[in-house]
């Protein structure tokens, strides 16, 4: 693929990071956008976010994807946080069930605040702990289909699926946008150059969608 400036893309998509403290958000975030891992865990204060583009069919996505801290105390940022996202990663730690327990908790408020279209993945983080395993792949893969979300088991640290995992979500993204756009009566194929589901301008990544990709 030829150079494309930072700005050349058809669609941005706006992705949430969800799930408690210490799951290892940060890390599927970097290894991801940066493909960087780092031992050193810190809990993210406030919010941050990063960007990386990929092909989807013939179509060049901008994925925003943003993270946030997983304690309590930060919940005041939520609507903020959630605004203009059409997709979310819901995670948990294989190794803590707590955490795996407390995604229902995570997806009330996720569904609380975003629209019933938003495509959402279950992601069980640190598989590479096979010896500390405390969640069962069975038991997480039912979870997921009862709550009809999307189910994957990476680890950022051996970069197993966390590619497929953000790459899946965006092509659902993708296929969500397209679906709504044919309904509407166009063409996703022949979708106006550089249409963008946007999450707002440079300066507001939190502002309000401005292409109904999303909204009831």
């Amino acid at each position: 693929m030829g150079y494309r400036a930072d700005d050349d893309y058809d669609y941005l998509f706006k992705v949430v990071l969800i799930g408690d403290s210490g799951v290892g958000k940060s890390n599927l975030l970097s290894r991801f956008t940066r493909n960087e891992f780092s031992l050193e865990s810190k809990s993210t204060i406030g919010v941050e976010f990063a960007t990386r583009t990929i092909r989807v069919d013939d179509k060049v996505v901008k994925a925003q994807i943003w993270d946030t801290a997983g304690q309590e105390r930060y919940r005041a940022i939520t609507s903020a946080y959630y605004r203009g996202a059409v997709g979310a990663l819901v995670v948990y730690d294989v190794t803590r069930h707590v955490t795996f327990e407390n995604v229902e908790r995570w997806l009330k408020e996720l569904r609380d605040h975003t629209d019933a279209n938003m495509v959402i993945m279950l992601v069980g983080n640190k598989a590479d702990l096979r010896h500390l395993r405390a969640v069962s792949t069975e038991d997480a893969q039912a979870f997921a289909e009862k709550e009809n979300t999307f189910f994957m088991e990476t680890s950022a640290l051996e970069s197993l699926n966390v590619e497929n995992a953000f790459t899946e979500v965006l092509t659902q993204i993708y296929r969500v946008v397209s679906r709504k756009a044919l309904e509407a009566g166009e063409d996703p194929a022949s979708l106006p150059k550089g249409q963008t589901i946007n999450v707002g301008g440079k300066d507001d990544v939190s502002a309000v969608k401005k292409v109904g990709c999303c909204s009831a």
